[in-house]
């Protein structure tokens, strides 16, 4: 058993010394990365970044990253690494990110970018390689991008892969494999995998609708037809609208002021509509005509399409709305199994503490809220009850003091004049 356990042991070395990590970021020594990460002058009111876990988290450390802190701006922040191909070998991109401020409008995705890409102009249009991870916009844009530069030209993915949207930190992973397959996968589960070629236009189409080919003048593609037998009745044809035998004119008519009198129109109850005979089987239907397809003289296969030759720059180029997201746990390998393990010891290990700290300050922010509305109800109650009181004594003074007694042969009500 001890020589089985070493010899798995040695495996398991050599298996983690082939991969390469290319890139790895957790932010785990303070402000040091502002010496690994360069801010873009292309424009000169980028968005600030911070270093913080955020409002809550599953380690204070651990969870620390690259936060969004001015609203309505554009980002473009990046960290460069030795350049490399992934010729021949998968390609894996991963990070994580912390939507806390529960982001209406804005961008949660990295690029990679070529390795001669100048930081300090890195804006909008800059040519990457790649760009992937979700992007959030209203109620109708909820989605991940997975964008390749394929020879000069960027080409979406023609599937729609729903991100997450809520506030808690999500792992995203885009897997690029030397087939020309890709999977992507959001806290270590697959939700979308396939071929590069089919679901990107990144190549033309390899058959085409042959032009020489056209639909036979006799072929008859309606499965139902109108009875011929039938016949429109005679006493159809109705008018929809008639006078309205009820109207009368008006006895201050006048033809000469208001022209003539015309009674209102109203819904014929005998009209019914326009007539069509009932439909019946086509006895000469031959089904959808298909149009035949033949190889497209424009198509060339190209096994490389997955491939990128001089990979050396991460970037955070985006816009938001409302800032507050937090990046982290950034890596690059050519390892599938050393990146769902990194996942497992980062994300997977305080996922559940931020879950629960979140959930905490959930439920004290709502008694506080329980609290301040009793408050304000117990206020307004004792406000009406004084409110009471204070009427109550104005009525007995009102109705208990005599009134006052006039003096014999004065009366103060009369005016000077009248003394």
């Amino acid at each position: 058993m001890r020589v089985a356990a070493v010899v798995c042991f040695i495996y398991a070395l050599a298996f983690t010394a082939h991969a390469d990590v290319y890139f790895k970021e957790q932010f785990l020594d303070g402000d040091g990365w502002k010496s690994r990460w360069v801010e873009s002058k292309h424009k000169s009111d980028y968005g600030q970044w911070k270093l913080t876990s955020g409002k809550f988290y599953g380690d204070v450390e651990l969870d620390k990253g690259l936060q969004t802190s001015q609203d309505a701006r554009f980002y473009a922040l990046s960290s460069r690494f030795d350049s490399f191909s992934n010729e021949g070998k998968p390609l894996v991109i991963q990070f994580t990110v912390k939507h806390e401020q529960k982001i209406d409008c804005g961008g949660g995705y990295v690029k990679i970018f070529p390795a001669d890409l100048d930081q300090t102009d890195i804006h909008g249009e800059s040519q990457y390689y790649i760009m992937f991870g979700p992007d959030i916009c209203g109620y109708s844009t909820k989605k991940v991008h997975v964008i390749f530069n394929y020879k000069g030209k960027n080409h979406l993915i023609k599937k729609d892969i729903k991100c997450k949207d809520d506030e808690l930190t999500h792992l995203y992973t885009l897997i690029l494999r030397p087939d020309q397959t890709y999977e992507v996968k959001i806290d270590n589960e697959k939700v979308e995998s396939g071929s590069l070629e089919e679901d990107w236009d990144l190549l033309p189409p390899k058959t085409i609708k042959d032009p020489e080919a056209k639909k036979p003048e006799d072929w008859d593609d309606r499965a139902k037809i109108d009875n011929p037998e039938e016949t429109k009745p005679e006493d159809w044809d109705k008018p929809e609208n008639i006078p309205d035998s009820d109207a009368k004119k008006p006895d201050d008519w006048d033809e000469d002021m208001d022209g003539e009198w015309e009674p209102a129109m109203i819904p014929n109850p005998e009209y019914k509509g326009e007539w069509k005979p009932k439909q019946i089987d086509n006895p000469n239907y031959k089904g959808t005509w298909i149009h035949p397809e033949t190889d497209n003289p424009e198509y060339t296969p190209d096994d490389s399409i997955y491939k990128f030759d001089n990979v050396g720059v991460l970037g955070l180029d985006l816009w938001q709305v409302k800032a507050g997201t937090i990046f982290d746990n950034f890596l690059i390998t050519d390892d599938v199994e050393e990146a769902e393990q990194f996942g497992t010891e980062t994300w997977g290990a305080t996922k559940g503490p931020e879950k629960k700290m979140k959930d905490q300050q959930e439920e004290e922010e709502r008694k506080t809220r329980e609290e301040g509305e009793k408050s304000r109800k117990d206020d307004d109650n004792e406000e009406d009850e004084e409110d009471e009181d204070e009427e109550e004594p104005e009525e007995e003074e009102h109705t208990e003091e005599p009134p006052e007694e006039e003096e014999e042969g004065e009366d103060d009500t009369l005016p000077k004049d009248e003394l």
